[in-house]
C-alpha cells in the first residue's frame, strides 16, 4: 500500500490527528499537502498532548520523515515556533523536510489578512487571520515568495518590493494602515536561512523515490472537503484544495500512486467560521455535543458550531474524494442519549433533497430531515473491538455506514492514543 491520502469529510477538526498517528507508526512518510497554520491537529499520546498548527502529525511517530510539500504555505516564524516546543519536550525533528517550492507567507499577507476581514464585516468569511488567503492569492497571481527565494537576497528583495507596489496602496489609502517597509520583511525572512536551509528539499522527487523503493507514503490533508476551495461551501472555504486531488498536486506525485483514500467523520458535525451548517444546534444538544466532546478550535480556540451528523455530506465527500474507508471519530461524546438524530436529506422549498445541494443558496435554506436512532448509556471509552460496543452504538456505526457510501473501518472511542476500534486494516 505505497500512497493513501487521509482527508477531512466534513469542515475540519474531525481528528485527522489521531486517524495519521494511529497510521504513523506503519508509515515511512506522512506528508502535508496544502493549507498552512489555519488548522490544527490534537494528538494525545499517552498523558501527553500536542497541539500541532503547521507541523504534519506524523512528526510525532519515531522513524517517520515529515514533509511539508510544494502546496503549503508556511508561516515560518510558526514553523520554528512549533519545533523548538516540540524540540522542548523531547521530540526529535530532524528529519523534518520542507519543499523548496511551498510559498512563504510574510508579515504583510497576515496584516492583509486581518484588515480586509474586518473590512467585510457582516460578509466576513471568517479566516483565522494567519495571513493564508493572502499568501495563496500571491501564489496565484504569480507574486508570491517561495522557501528557495530565501536563499537567493537579490532575487528575494526584488520579489518582495514587487509584491509591496500594490500592497502598500491598499494598506495606506483603503484600509488607513502604515505602509510595511521592504526592508523589515527582507531581513525577517533572511534571519531564518541558516536555520532552514538543511530542512529544504525537493520534496516531490524525494516522495517519488520512496515510492519507487517501495515505501508507504501518507498524504494528510489540512481543514476538510466542505472546506475545499473548489468543492466546499464556497465562498466559505479555505484557500486551497483540500479534498485528495490536493494530495497529487500538493506534493508532485502522481494521481494514480494514490491507491486509498481514507476519510475522517466525526460522529456529529461541527463547523468554526461563517457559512452554511444545515444541521447545527442552538439549544441544549448543541451545547451538550460542544462541552462532551470539547469542541473549541485547536488554532483559533474559537467555540465550533455543533449539529447532528450529517449523511447527505459524508456521501458528498466519498464521492468527490473517492473515499475507500471512513474513521468514524467521537463515538463516545454521543454516550447518555436517549435518541440520536442522524440528517438522512434535506427539505428545500418543500421538497426533499438527497444530496447536498450544487446551489449556494439552496444549501443555505435546506432543512435537515432527521432519522431517529436509539442511544446508549453504556462507557464505551475502553472498547477495543467491535463486538465490545453496545448493540445501539453499534446499529449507530452501520446506519452511519449504510449511509455514507463508503465501509466504516475504524471508530474513535475516546481522546486517548489507543481509544480506536478497528474492523477494517487501514494499510491492508
Amino acid at each position: 500500500m505505497p500512497a493513501i491520502v487521509l482527508i477531512g469529510a466534513q469542515w475540519g477538526d474531525e481528528g485527522k490527528g489521531k486517524a495519521t498517528d494511529l497510521l504513523g507508526p506503519r508509515v515511512d512518510y506522512v506528508v502535508k499537502f496544502n493549507g498552512g497554520n489555519n488548522a490544527g491537529h490534537t494528538v494525545v499520546v499517552g498523558d501527553e498532548k500536542y497541539a500541532l498548527h503547521l507541523l504534519p502529525s506524523g512528526i510525532l511517530s519515531p522513524g517517520v520523515v515529515p514533509v511539508i510539500a510544494n502546496g503549503v504555505v508556511v508561516d515560518i516564524e510558526v514553523l520554528f515556533h512549533e519545533l523548538e516546543a516540540l524540540t522542548a519536550r523531547g521530540v526529535d525533528v530532524s528529519r523534518l523536510l520542507v519543499s523548496a517550492n511551498a510559498h512563504v507567507i510574510t508579515q504583510y499577507h497576515r496584516t492583509l489578512d486581518k484588515v480586509t476581514e474586518r473590512f467585510l464585516g457582516k460578509r466576513m468569511i471568517g479566516t483565522t487571520g494567519r495571513g493564508i488567503g493572502p499568501a495563496y492569492a500571491d501564489k496565484i497571481n504569480r507574486v508570491g515568495i517561495r522557501i528557495q527565494d530565501l536563499f537567493d537576497e537579490n532575487i528575494l528583495r526584488q520579489k518582495v518590493e514587487g509584491a509591496l507596489e500594490q500592497k502598500n496602496h491598499l494598506l495606506v489609502k483603503i484600509y488607513n494602515r502604515r505602509a510595511i517597509g521592504a526592508e523589515e520583511v527582507v531581513a525577517d525572512l533572511l534571519s531564518y536561512v541558516d536555520r532552514l536551509r538543511p530542512m529544504v528539499a525537493d520534496t516531490s522527487l524525494v516522495l517519488n523515490q520512496a515510492l519507487d523503493d517501495g515505501k508507504t507514503v501518507l498524504f494528510e490533508g489540512g481543514q476538510a472537503t466542505m472546506l475545499d476551495v473548489d468543492h466546499g461551501t464556497y465562498p466559505f472555504v479555505t484557500s486551497s484544495n483540500a479534498t485528495s486531488g490536493g494530495a497529487a498536486t500538493g506534493s508532485g506525485v502522481a494521481p494514480n500512486r494514490l491507491e486509498r483514500v481514507i476519510a475522517v467523520v466525526k460522529a456529529y458535525t461541527t463547523r468554526v467560521g461563517s457559512g452554511p451548517f444545515p444541521t447545527e444546534l442552538h439549544d441544549e444538544s448543541g451545547e451538550f455535543l460542544r462541552s462532551k466532546g470539547f469542541e473549541w478550535g485547536t488554532t483559533t480556540g474559537r467555540p465550533r458550531r455543533c449539529g447532528w451528523y450529517d449523511a447527505p455530506v459524508a456521501r458528498y465527500a466519498a464521492r468527490i474524494n473517492g473515499v475507500t474507508d471512513f474513521v468514524l471519530t467521537k463515538l463516545d461524546v454521543l454516550t447518555g442519549l436517549e435518541r440520536i438524530p442522524v440528517c438522512v436529506a434535506y427539505d428545500i422549498d418543500g421538497v426533499r433533497v438527497d444530496e447536498v445541494p450544487v446551489s449556494q443558496s439552496d444549501f443555505h435554506h435546506a432543512v435537515p430531515i432527521y432519522e431517529e436512532l436509539p442511544g446508549w448509556t453504556e462507557d464505551i471509552t475502553g472498547a477495543r473491538t467491535f463486538d465490545d460496543l453496545p448493540k445501539n452504538a453499534r446499529d449507530y456505526v452501520l446506519a452511519a455506514e449504510k449511509m455514507s457510501g463508503a465501509r466504516i473501518s475504524a471508530i474513535g472511542v475516546g481522546p486517548d492514543r489507543e481509544a480506536i476500534v478497528v474492523r477494517h486494516d487501514l494499510l491492508g
